[in-house]
């Protein structure tokens, strides 16, 4: 079983990982988001590529994604679901678009989650508005 940070970097890898394309940007707004925000305050950022690769190893399985979807769900306290979407939706807002892909690991994610339509769509408008280029 993996901790709720674990989780937090699971469902981000999850999101970056989803269009079988891990861009800079996307790799960059994980790093960023592990250092600066208060929920990694505890966790030892020398640990981000080691819980990174465990990741990716666990989605090389044929069933890799239920089976991080899962550990992701165990993890995650009821009280950290929005925070662990909001997390996903930063990574699908790094680039300058997100994919189909993205947004289907996003769909998923959010039902797993149980994070309900309006507080979605409100998490969703914050990373684009955060994320925004001209």
């Amino acid at each position: 079983m993996i901790d709720h940070h674990s989780a937090l970097i699971y469902v981000m890898v999850l999101v970056s990982a989803a269009d079988a394309d891990m861009t800079d940007d996307e790799l960059d707004a994980i790093g960023e988001n592990v250092r600066y925000l208060p929920i990694f305050k505890d966790f030892d950022i020398e640990r981000l590529t080691e819980v990174t690769r465990a990741c990716t190893e666990v989605l090389s399985d044929a069933d890799g994604m239920e089976k991080a979807l899962v550990q992701i769900k165990e993890a995650i306290p009821p009280k950290l679901c929005e925070t662990a979407y909001a997390v996903a939706c930063d990574i699908a807002a790094a680039d300058a678009k997100a994919t189909q892909e993205e947004l289907r690991m996003l769909e998923i994610l959010r039902h797993r989650l149980g994070v309900d339509r309006l507080c979605a769509a409100a998490i969703e408008r914050g990373a684009r508005a955060r994320h925004m280029r001209l």
